[in-house]
């Protein structure tokens, strides 16, 4: 090394000695005190000038030879490297010359992707009144889930850890299909059953499966979000749909998009208007899907959630061509974070959502499976549903009463039968994307209905979710829309 840098060594610093020194000799090299080639002094003879252990030399040296940094040359010593790897990373990155803050290049179909809304909330924004499709994530029952978890973690031998079935995994599989069966009046053996990533990747994998890039897809008008970001995702062209009292609009399908080789549909509660499709418009549909040689996907979002009478039979039930692919989703009932939903493939086509599934992402994830399995088949499920069922309703007859008493001439709200929102009614001619925004810098998620519409121009309104939100905390949001809609 010739004469030797001044190298510190500080035995009080929490660092280790060998870090101490490697961080001196990198930093000597990049400085260009200890050049391209110049050579080290023996290990030996480093370690008796700095007083420490040989090994402390040697470790550092060894990291340093790892990273490119020196190199050793046999029977002669070890050397400062000729090309070092800081010289190497500075030249790849100023020969892209990309411009500050400039966009990477995308495809098209990046392009179309980054622009295509899923959800009108932010991600990351947190959970705020009244924001929807959240369940009442305050009453829980987390200690049993977590009691369930360990069970299931005890549990788990080699074949739990090991890659699992791309279907899912088969007591959950079995034990949906028979709540399915015994719950939605669904048709199906649990083989039909595969679980997916939620009911986002079902539609997804039902747009790749059934449709090629150009087919054209009926979607409702306004509709969910989601299920044109999954079909426009894969490449197909989405047809907005007229949707009336009775639900998807089959005069407007057909008048305006013949060609269609699938409709989008949420008959049981349509999204996100709260319209029921009744048992003529249900035959009809299912009819033009048999006669076209079409696909129907049902989404079957929140089905559970209905407070007078018993919760409407799926459209799926009905199909005796083998047309449907059912939808559904733990989302909504257990809570968002677990991921896991469901489709119900028509029975020749199940091997092709299968190696699909198993394309997207190999398998579902073993242990929440297993835990959602154990959830179902101990009844838990059921009793769980029972309970949101009877809270949610409290919690809308709080929002529709705290409505009255505070936003009146403001908006119009009336109870509903069914579901986890219910929609606020503006004036006619008012602006409902910018009292959403006023309602935003209050703090309250409203989401304004004209962001679910493409071609369709409904009255202008909020969707106000209550499921997740305690009676006080409706009450404060409300006196907070109010304020912002003054």
């Amino acid at each position: 090394m010739g004469p030797l840098l001044p190298i510190h060594l500080d035995r009080r610093s929490r660092h280790p000695l060998q870090r101490q020194l490697y961080d001196e000799l990198r930093a000597a090299i990049l400085a260009g005190r200890l050049a391209s080639g110049d050579r080290l002094p023996a290990t030996r003879a480093l370690a008796a000038d700095l007083a420490v252990s040989r090994n402390t030399i040697t470790g550092a040296f060894d990291q340093l030879l790892a990273e490119g940094y020196l190199e050793g040359r046999a029977g002669s010593g070890t050397y400062v490297a000729a090309a070092l790897p800081d010289d190497l990373l500075r030249v790849a990155a100023s020969s892209r010359r990309v411009e500050p803050g400039a966009p990477p290049r995308l495809s098209r179909r990046g392009v179309m992707l980054a622009s295509t809304p899923v959800s009108p909330s932010r991600v990351g924004e947190g959970l705020r009144p009244f924001q929807t499709g959240v369940p009442a994530l305050d009453v829980f029952p987390r200690d049993l889930w977590a009691r369930i978890a360990a069970r299931a973690a005890r549990r788990a031998g080699p074949e739990r850890m090991a890659y699992g079935d791309p279907a899912g995994f088969a007591p959950l599989r079995r034990a949906v299909a028979g709540y399915l069966r015994a719950a939605r009046g669904v048709r199906c053996s649990w083989e039909q059953v595969v679980i997916t990533a939620g009911s986002q990747q079902a539609l997804d994998l039902a747009a790749r499966v059934l449709l090629d890039p150009g087919d054209t897809a009926w979607v409702e008008d306004p509709g969910y979000m989601g299920a044109r970001g999954a079909f426009t995702a894969a490449g197909v062209r989405c047809a907005p749909i007229a949707v009336d009292d009775d639900g998807l609009s089959l005069i407007d399908g057909v008048a305006r998009h013949p060609e269609a080789r699938m409709a989008y549909c949420t008959p049981s509660h349509q999204y996100p208007l709260g319209f029921t499709m009744p048992l003529a418009r249900r035959m009809a549909l299912l009819a033009w899907a048999r006669d076209r040689g079409a696909w129907i996907v049902e989404d079957d979002y929140d089905s559970e959630f209905r407070y007078a009478g018993r919760p409407l039979a799926a459209l799926q039930g009905l199909d005796a061509a083998g047309r449907v692919i059912y939808t559904g989703t733990f989302s909504k009932v257990l809570f968002p974070a677990v991921r896991l939903g469901y489709l119900v493939a028509p029975e020749g086509a199940v091997d092709a959502f299968v190696a699909a599934r198993a394309l997207a992402d190999r398998h579902p994830p073993g242990l929440d499976q297993a835990i959602v399995a154990e959830f179902l088949e101990s009844g838990h499920f059921a009793r769980h549903v029972r309970r949101m069922r009877a809270l949610y309703a409290e919690r809308q007859g709080a929002l529709v009463d705290a409505a009255g008493r505070h936003l009146r001439g403001l908006i119009e709200i009336a109870p509903a039968e069914a579901g986890m929102h219910l929609l606020g009614w503006l004036p006619r001619g008012a602006d409902d994307r910018e009292a959403s925004r006023k309602a935003a810098e209050t703090g309250v998620s409203a989401a304004a209905l004209s962001q679910y519409a493409v071609r369709a121009r409904p009255r202008p309104a909020l969707l106000l979710g209550y499921a997740a939100y305690p009676a006080r905390k409706i009450r404060d949001a409300v006196g907070k829309l109010s304020e912002a809609l003054c």
